[in-house]
């Protein structure tokens, strides 16, 4: 899994797979959903990320060996 957050752009990019994404759903109109093609959750985008989560603060917790 990977998290980047892009200052310039004020985007949070949350990566759960690194599998070919086959389809975009737009959440609403600042989230982005990306699916592969069985319909797994590969990552999500969320635009004016400062305004809508905490981009200041990162946890992490049960990370797998």
């Amino acid at each position: 899994m990977k998290v980047s957050y892009f200052e310039d752009t004020d985007t949070l990019y949350i990566e759960f797979r690194a599998s070919g994404i086959a389809e975009s759903k737009d959440l609403d109109e600042n989230t982005i959903l990306d699916v592969d093609a069985t319909g797994n959750v590969c990552a999500i985008t969320f635009e004016h990320a400062s305004q809508r989560t905490d981009v200041s603060h990162l946890i992490v917790e049960g990370i797998a060996a």
